[in-house]
């Protein structure tokens, strides 16, 4: 892993609460002149730790109302099964997460759409067509308490190393 130090922490952190600052505003919150903290960034980008920068929008205000956690089995548990799902997934615009899981499922996903009737739509057009797939249980979302995509940098081991 390369090095990233407490100021690449300090970069990644207001990049994360805020990735629209210039880079002055960056450096200036960062305690750094513009020309060293660009190339921190850059670095980041080119080492992998910024894989990109997007905007987090407001599904509810877009009317993608609906989320739905769904637990996935696999018909079997086999190499050929799982990679067939997880580039099946990959097509699947109303899903937004997916993990490999332990236990008595194989994938979780994290589906968003606008009501009950998409989700049917997609459980039954989508998911519960592919051959692979030998049952599912779902989980619908009453209200989300936090959503973010931060991570806790204050806890990540590369912060105990500098």
């Amino acid at each position: 892993m390369e090095k990233i130090d407490k100021i690449d922490i300090r970069i990644l952190d207001q990049l994360q609460q805020d990735n629209t600052l210039s880079m002055a505003e960056l450096a200036d919150r960062v305690g750094l002149s513009a020309s060293p903290c660009w190339r921190r960034v850059k670095r980041l980008q080119e080492i992998g730790v910024i894989r990109r920068q997007s905007a987090q929008l407001d599904r509810e205000k877009l009317g993608l109302q609906f989320v739905v956690y769904v637990y996935v089995k696999l018909a079997r548990s086999s190499r050929d099964d799982l990679e067939q799902f997880e580039a099946d997934v990959q097509h699947w615009p109303e899903v937004v997460l997916c993990e490999l899981m332990t236990g008595a499922s194989d994938f979780l996903i994290k589906v968003v759409t606008e009501d009950v009737r998409s989700f049917d739509k997609f459980l039954r057009e989508r998911l519960l067509a592919e051959a692979v797939v030998a049952d599912t249980q779902s989980r619908i979302v009453v209200r989300t308490v936090k959503e973010t995509s931060r991570l806790p940098l204050n806890v990540a081991a590369i912060n105990r190393e500098s």
